[in-house]
């Protein structure tokens, strides 16, 4: 199914392959994050995440770098997340060579140039300020404030305006040199190619790749002794709204039971809340319950848009399942729905080179141990009834609860009494 060498600089190498398709994924991911920034420089890694498309030596602006790929009909891009940041090429299998090119080049020769820096600027802060208008995608993280605070776990990913507009070239300079190293990167190729041709492309690629010890990030700190409110004063045609609690890392035995646990609640079109508040209430066009793990703090939430006169009687709604989950005995059959929803959704994400590339390199960089997709879907089939009643007793009790909201509305007490 895959294969994994270190080689002696501690760059890791995952290689996929597939012979039925005509695909291939490269994609390089390292462990540098919005959760190893500090308060200063927090929204860099996804700041340098944009500047690596301003140009190399061999490719020395946009246009050259975007071209390279346009040429051959690929598919690029880079994302950055609060424990890693990626980039990849998805390429017709015959253009294998260009897209490892053209990866380990913007990874590795970046100019960061300073003038490009002072035009990326103003690009990164109306990505902010899009963000900040689209409150569907914003609650999330006023949700992420509201659990985690001031530290990094609860510092917005793309950054604050203020230091948007002060970053200079060094701290880009000092920040790649202390996270983009050889231990923390792992390069993955996925689809149709030749695994002994790719290691030795590989090895000759990224060998002049930083060689220094990586810096980690900051511990994280969670303590919740009552309810907790984020109330956002905004004037919207809608409601949106985040009520969850915390749950557990990418480490815990439990993380398959709280999978299951959302899934029953708002994983799909026939899970409770999807039922209750949009069919048989008609109170939101989406609803849906997600379970968020990392490497040192999860959770599980509930995120819905609704008219803002409903909102008490939503929240109200999800309550209940939640309670209900807690005091009443799961079938066997609602069970069932859950696992095979999970197992079959896998399956398909799965279908593409760049998926599997991210499956496997992911799980590589965050825990350091690999489940393939059989081993996933045995995890999830080992689920019990009796576990997911346990665990929603465990994490659904009132002094754990967190909402977070944005909407117009200014009364926080009358939110407060539903949590209490």
């Amino acid at each position: 199914m895959y294969k994994k060498i270190i080689l002696e600089n501690g760059l890791r190498i995952m290689l996929v392959p597939n012979k039925n398709t005509q695909a291939v994924t490269v994609l390089a991911v390292v462990g540098a994050g919005s959760k190893y920034e500090t308060k200063q420089n927090n929204g860099i890694s996804h700041f340098v995440e944009h500047m690596f498309f301003k140009g190399t030596k061999k490719r020395p602006n946009t246009l050259a770098i975007s071209e390279t790929l346009d040429r051959v009909g690929g598919f690029y891009n880079a994302f950055t997340s609060k424990e890693y940041t990626g980039y990849f090429a998805k390429v017709d299998s015959k253009h294998t060579d260009l897209a490892l090119d053209w990866v380990s080049d913007i990874f590795l020769n970046s100019k960061i140039d300073s003038k490009e820096i002072e035009k990326e600027r103003g690009v990164i802060i109306e990505e902010l300020n899009m963000y900040l208008d689209t409150p569907v995608r914003h609650i999330r993280d006023l949700f992420e404030s509201l659990l985690y605070g001031d530290q990094p776990a609860g510092w917005e990913i793309v950054g604050t305006k203020e230091n948007l507009k002060k970053v200079q070239r060094k701290d880009f300079i000092d920040y790649i040199q202390n996270h983009y190293t050889a231990k923390n990167t792992i390069v993955c190729v996925s689809g149709n190619f030749s695994q002994e041709k790719m290691i030795k492309d590989i090895k000759r690629k990224f060998g002049a790749i930083n060689k220094k010890q990586p810096k980690d990030k900051v511990k994280i700190t969670e303590e919740q002794k009552e309810p907790q409110i984020y109330l956002k004063f905004k004037e919207t045609d809608q409601t949106h709204f985040c009520l969850g609690v915390r749950a557990f890392d990418l480490f815990s035995p439990k993380i398959y039971v709280q999978e299951v646990l959302a899934t029953i609640l708002g994983g799909n079109m026939s899970s409770r809340l999807f039922i209750k508040v949009r069919e048989k209430n008609g109170l939101a066009y989406y609803i849906k319950t997600e379970a968020e793990s990392f490497t040192d703090s999860g959770y599980l939430v509930t995120q819905a848009g609704v008219p803002h006169n409903a909102l008490s009687k939503a929240i109200a709604m999800i309550l209940k399942e939640y309670k209900s989950l807690s005091d009443k005995i799961i079938t066997e059959s609602e069970l069932k729905k859950a696992k095979d929803y999970l197992k079959g959704n896998l399956v398909l994400s799965l279908e593409s080179s760049d998926a599997l590339a991210s499956f496997y390199a992911g799980q590589e960089l965050l825990t350091n141990r690999i489940l393939t997709l059989k081993e996933e879907c045995a995890k999830i089939d080992k689920v019990k009834t009796t576990e997911v009643r346990a665990l929603a007793k465990e994490i659904f009790k009132k002094e754990s609860l967190n909402l977070a909201v944005i909407g117009p509305h200014k009364n926080q007490s009358s939110l407060e009494k539903l949590l209490i």
